[in-house]
């Protein structure tokens, strides 16, 4: 491995489809629901390009609702 080749992981190396799902899904349940709550928002639609897709929501109960989809072109 050269000095400028960054070491990838088991999951980037074999699926790099699965890697971008799971760094999306870490995003929308860190930063984004972060982000949705300090600024107390009541619904937030967000997509990435790429067939990600999430929805969050307050229910009437103040629960954070998340709701995300994915798309895999093969």
């Amino acid at each position: 491995m050269s000095e400028n080749t960054e070491a990838k992981t088991m999951l980037e190396e074999t699926d790099p489809e699965a890697n971008k799902k799971l760094k999306w899904a870490a995003f929308v349940e860190s930063a984004l629901v972060d982000f949705f709550s300090s600024y107390k928002l009541e619904k937030i639609t967000v997509e990435d390009g790429n067939g990600n897709k999430a929805k969050l929501s307050r229910t009437k109960d103040n629960e954070l609702k998340i709701e995300q989809s994915s798309i895999t072109i093969i």
